[in-house]
């Protein structure tokens, strides 16, 4: 994938973004803005919340034809969202966060009794799709992460962002924030 420019990526929330966000109360780009938002009211690192902000843009970036969940999403769109942020110069924390908020889900689903029975409708449909709840080999090895707590934390932001009306973060300000991670960090 050739480098793209910061601007390429933030047209596609422009294109994109309105999309249903999956049967939610909220549209992909709100869904990706609460998430955001929740991160910096948490007081997380500037890399989180971009993550935050990221982490499904797999969905909306996907080229045409690629695998689908059924009508629930993209088939592995955090790996196609990570791929696309590193062309972009947003490698990094923020790609590996946005590679792994899925292992999350899975890994919340096998140490946390009832998490499974707290999901959407649609994060518990993607499950089946995504790998399932982690077995006991998975979990001690994802527990190892360097960065599994803020993993965590972004999976929770992730639940939580989907509520209609909901606050969000600013595109100017994640573009800022954007363009300062891809000068300290990226290319």
């Amino acid at each position: 994938m050739a480098v793209l420019t910061l601007e390429s990526l933030f047209e596609i929330y422009a294109q994109e973004g309105q999309q249903d966000y999956i049967g939610e109360p909220v549209s992909q780009l709100e869904h990706m803005q609460q998430a955001a938002w929740l991160a910096r009211r948490a007081g997380a690192s500037d890399a989180l919340v971009l993550g935050a902000f990221f982490h499904d843009i797999g969905h909306l970036a996907a080229p045409e034809g690629a695998p689908r969940m059924d009508r629930l999403g993209v088939l592995e769109h955090e790996r196609l969202g990570a791929d696309l942020l590193r062309a972009c110069g947003l490698g990094g924390e923020v790609a590996e966060l946005v590679e792994l908020h899925v292992q999350a889900k899975r890994y919340l689903c096998f140490a946390r009794p009832g998490y499974a029975d707290r999901l959407s409708e649609a994060s518990l449909g993607t499950l089946a799709f995504q790998g399932g709840v982690m077995d006991h080999e998975e979990a001690a090895a994802f527990e190892q992460h360097p960065r599994f707590r803020d993993i965590l934390r972004l999976r929770a932001w992730d639940e939580a962002a989907k509520v209609e009306g909901g606050e969000g973060l600013s595109l100017d300000v994640l573009r800022e924030l954007a363009e300062d991670y891809r000068r300290d960090h990226g290319a």
